[in-house]
């Protein structure tokens, strides 16, 4: 074991990294080797809480929208883009993660001009981003017509009810928890799993194979956005295609809680009912000598396999699947949905052609995929809060004794309240695009931070050259999509097709 006494500098603000050896994976997992039974029983993970958020809003809301309004060729492409290019950022960040053991939003502040002005921004990019809460609202939606049989009226009061009724599920599931990352693994792994064979089951049952090809079709070809549609439209399903565009750090940090490279040195975040866990205030990172490099090929490959393997097509299928259920509803009903009724569009119209159960299976699985993507969104924005508190405050860190949990649950509940309220300021898919848009904010600052931070690491741990391009590529192509989303804002958008 190398002297953890040692310590390498990163960037400014912020403590010296402590110096240790990685971790093996069989260490962390407890296990002997890692064969495929446990590779998926054990480091699998954190995609599939990034993909219980990714299937959500994008590919439930935005996506289907679209593709409702304008059909699948050249909106079909731009799903792809946003998918690989989140994919790819996605691995950087939580390269950042695993070599140092820190959270994205603790390593932030080690990008000059320092914490006191990354960490507090980057909190409220994200709250602001999330607040509004328009995927509570859509669940609410999918809730109320499962109760009641139609589609909740304009502007009623009970779909906001049941969303804030979820948003409680949400706190209850985190306070039951021992470790809130594993709690939120498992729930995915039901609920993301659920999703996408039932969905595939009723697509190849309702959806003729002339539409799977279209579809298929229109998301591998090149192609101009169709006739009519805004850059702002196109820019809400790109920002929430895969996850949050610029904002995909917020849900990276789940790799130091599973214990992925160095995490498993920094501590985790654990449930009311888990022991408590000492999560360090700064983070570790590993020696350059051999012994290290090769472990961390080890989880650099690990990496790799969760997130190319489960999320990118995991996120791909979520966005597939339902934007073929959608065009078959418009196909159907001659209709093209709106901002209001999309949450219960395909539901309605496959309730008239197949009767009540495929109305109520439909309306279940909409409101499963938009609540994976609550408790996910919900979780993050107050771990965010919570690891830049803990790690950037001493005077919090002795009020709550270094327990984190004694921030983490007054925080959450204190965001049910405003969400609750907020949520009743605009139709739910209007808030969606919202956040979408506001995400992609994000892509114009972070891959430009991620990039200070991760040419600083360990040798082995830094990125390729080209890697450094397709960070660019975020920039230009997210950034775009937000400067439009301001123009369109404050008068008219910059490109309307």
């Amino acid at each position: 074991m190398t002297d953890v006494t040692q310590s390498r500098p990163l960037g400014v603000s912020r403590p010296d990294l402590a110096v240790t050896d990685l971790p093996g994976p069989e260490e962390v997992f407890g296990v002997q080797r890692i064969g495929p039974k446990e590779l998926f029983k054990y480091a699998v993970g954190p995609s599939l809480i990034a993909l219980g958020i990714s299937v959500g809003s994008g590919e439930w809301l935005l996506g289907p929208q679209a593709v409702g309004q304008y059909g699948f060729v050249g909106v079909g492409w731009v799903i792809t883009i946003s998918a690989l290019l989140q994919t790819f950022y996605n691995v950087e960040c939580s390269r950042y993660v695993l070599a140092t053991g820190e959270v994205p939003v603790v390593g932030w502040g080690r990008v000059p001009p320092g914490f006191k002005f990354w960490v507090p921004l980057s909190v409220f990019v994200v709250i602001f981003a999330f607040i509004a809460g328009g995927w509570a609202a859509s669940a609410g939606q999918g809730l109320y017509a499962l109760v009641h049989g139609v589609a909740p009226p304009k502007g009623a009061e009970e779909p906001r009810l049941w969303a804030i009724a979820l948003l409680v599920l949400v706190f209850v599931i985190t306070a039951l928890a021992r470790r809130i990352s594993r709690v939120l693994e498992l729930a995915n792994w039901v609920m993301v799993s659920a999703i996408l064979i039932t969905l595939l089951v009723i697509d190849l049952f309702v959806v003729p194979f002339e539409q799977w090809w279209e579809a298929i079709r229109g998301f591998v070809t090149p192609a101009a956005p169709p006739a009519g549609i805004t850059a702002t439209q196109l820019g809400g399903l790109a920002g929430f295609t895969a996850l949050a565009s610029g904002l995909n750090w917020y849900v990276m940090g789940h790799y130091r809680d599973k214990g992925y490279g160095m995490g498993y040195r920094a501590g985790f975040i654990s449930g009311m009912r888990g022991s408590r866990s000492e999560l360090l205030a700064s983070g570790v990172t590993f020696p350059d000598d051999a012994k290290n490099t090769a472990l961390w090929k080890r989880w650099y490959r690990l990496l790799l396999v969760d997130m190319w393997g489960v999320f990118f097509v995991g996120a791909m299928l979520g966005m597939l699947l339902p934007t073929m259920l959608m065009a078959r509803a418009v196909e159907m009903t001659g209709q093209r949905p709106t901002t209001a009724n999309v949450p219960t569009f395909v539901a309605t119209a496959l309730n008239e052609e197949y009767g009540r159960p495929m109305f109520i299976l439909v309306l279940v699985i909409g409101v499963l995929i938009l609540f994976s993507t609550q408790l996910g969104i919900f979780e993050a924005m107050v771990r965010v809060t919570t690891d830049a508190a803990h790690a950037t405050s001493p005077r919090l860190r002795r009020l709550v004794e270094g327990d984190p949990r004694r921030f983490y649950y007054p925080f959450m509940l204190a965001l049910l309240v405003v969400i609750g309220i907020v949520l009743h300021l605009a139709v739910p898919v209007e808030l969606v695009q919202w956040s979408a848009n506001m995400s992609n904010l994000g892509a114009l600052i972070y891959p430009f931070l991620l990039m200070y931070l991760n040419s600083r690491l360990p040798k082995a741990a830094r990125p390729r050259w080209w890697h450094y391009v397709i960070l660019v590529l975020n920039f230009l192509f997210f950034g775009f999509f937000f400067v439009n989303f301001i123009a369109d804002f404050l008068g008219e958008p910059l490109v309307t097709f």
